[in-house]
């Protein structure tokens, strides 16, 4: 199933008055609690902010999940105990536009490394200069998975991005719809996949928090619960220059249709 999971925070930017910590934390959870994730090769909840005018970021996506599905289902292969690692190289063209690769491989139990696919995702921003009291962004992913690794190998996405710091809370939304041009969910319409992080920095350089990642299904019909998809991320971000970026988390899976145990680590590097 193209149900997807991408999932990070790109802005470094650090709150400065503190504020309640975790006072949102349920609010956003309710707002998603009928979500899920799976295809489980970039974990990132996106930050509204686009790269700088020519700067170019280099990401390593790397994920092992430790209880997964562990049979052929639909012609795809078993993710249990199976290792993920992605290459994502961003550039910023303007100061509210950038353009993403990806490069998905996987590897299984023979420990052999395998080409899964590859993505381009353009991306615009609101400018800052608008004064917008939330930051805003669209980003749009399209491209090609093997069909032993995803039910559906053509494959677009549109998501919206909303995000707001308030002090030492950060808040992110990725409203997000997959849709599949080729594959056994062709036919489905456009699928609901809602993304949602929060988290608190609780220094200068340590972030902690939670990330959602959710798939309910085409909205004209709503899939069963146990058929969706829900997985919640243990965060952790650190900030300790603008050059870098770390993110790591653990994620739990809450129906049968998600996988569960999930580690993941992010490692970005910003060139000028």
């Amino acid at each position: 199933m193209k149900w997807d999971s991408r999932k990070n925070i790109r802005s470094s930017r650090l709150p400065r008055p503190p504020h309640s910590p975790f006072c949102l934390f349920p609010i956003l959870l309710v707002f998603f609690v009928r979500a899920g994730a799976q295809d489980n090769y970039e974990i990132q909840v996106y930050g509204s902010e686009t790269l700088a005018k020519q700067n170019t970021m280099v990401e390593l996506h790397s994920n092992f999940t430790f209880d997964g599905q562990k049979e052929l289902q639909n012609g795809v292969l078993p993710t249990n105990h199976e290792f993920h690692e992605t290459i994502e190289i961003t550039h910023g063209f303007t100061n509210f536009f950038e353009l993403g690769f990806y490069f998905f491989n996987a590897i299984g139990d023979a420990r052999k490394t395998n080409y899964v696919g590859s993505h381009i995702r353009p991306r615009v921003m609101v400018p800052k200069e608008w004064n917008w009291p939330v930051g805003v962004s669209l980003s749009l992913e399209a491209g090609y998975q093997k069909r032993e690794y995803s039910e559906d190998d053509w494959t677009l996405e549109i998501r919206p991005i909303v995000d707001k710091q308030i002090g030492n809370l950060y808040l992110a939304a990725n409203p997000t719809f997959d849709k599949s041009f080729h594959g056994l969910n062709k036919n489905l319409g456009y699928v609901f996949s809602p993304n949602a992080k929060t988290a608190y920095n609780i220094s200068k350089t340590v972030a902690l928090g939670f990330e959602y990642y959710g798939s309910i299904g085409p909205l004209n019909k709503i899939q069963p619960r146990e058929d969706q998809q829900q997985q919640l991320f243990l965060a952790m971000d650190l900030s300790w220059s603008t050059a870098w970026e770390f993110n790591c988390g653990y994620g739990f899976g809450f129906t049968h249709s998600t996988d569960n145990g999930i580690f993941k680590i992010i490692l970005g590097y910003r060139f000028h």
